[in-house]
């Protein structure tokens, strides 16, 4: 069994990358023509498909690697800066400029009721940076006790994703744009130190390798 520091850093690691503070704005806006009823079926069938993407990748992500011939290792240092990079743009909030343009493309499209599995599950919620966390965590949570650890740490990350789409006004409104703003950038940076030590953890296997 993972000891609390390993399933810490994970939980942190995958909230920070899903970043639910972030998309509380992006779920209003997609869903801006609906009820509460109906905002409320959009956010439990998101976070449904959300979880199940992700718990494949827990599950078999180190499979998935092997088809490819790809190591662990390699995949850290690739992975650590994918999440670098997202890290790079939470920091200077571009990564909410590219959000809100995607869910824009979802409503001119009139993918209204669709919008649960696009954009909102994927890629916002699974999108490259939370399965890229995923596949990396993974690798630290091996044999069944550690995917079934990894999975519930996956559970938890979108049960806080629903809640927070079902509290978004309230959440849009406490934070407003300056608070938006300070948190993403906090969450950008914590998202930063743990990218390179993904980066520092693949290195040191492939040296050794």
């Amino acid at each position: 069994m993972p000891n609390f520091d390993s399933l810490f850093n994970a939980f942190v690691t995958l909230l920070v990358t899903i970043d639910p503070p972030g998309l509380a704005p992006i779920f209003l806006a997609v869903t801006r023509n609906m009820n509460r009823a109906e905002r409320k079926q959009v956010s439990i069938r998101a976070s449904v498909i959300g979880f199940v993407l992700l718990a494949v990748f827990a599950v078999a992500g180190a499979a998935i690697l092997s088809v490819f011939g790809i190591t662990l290792a390699a995949f850290r240092v690739a992975g650590g800066f994918l999440l670098f990079f997202i890290a790079f743009e939470m920091i200077f909030e571009k990564r909410n400029d590219r959000k809100e343009k995607i869910s824009d493309v979802a409503i001119t499209r009139d993918h209204i009721h669709n919008i649960a599995a696009f954009p909102l599950a994927i890629p916002l919620i699974a999108g490259p940076g939370a399965i890229s966390a995923t596949v990396l965590l993974s690798g630290s949570f091996r044999g069944f006790t550690g995917q079934a650890a990894l999975v519930g740490i996956i559970f938890v990350c979108l049960a806080v994703t629903y809640l927070v789409f079902l509290l978004a006004e309230r959440i849009d409104r406490i934070l407003g744009e300056t608070g938006r703003s300070i948190l993403t950038r906090l969450l950008g940076v914590i998202l930063a130190a743990l990218a390179v030590q993904f980066v520092a953890d693949g290195v040191k296997a492939l040296i050794a390798g």
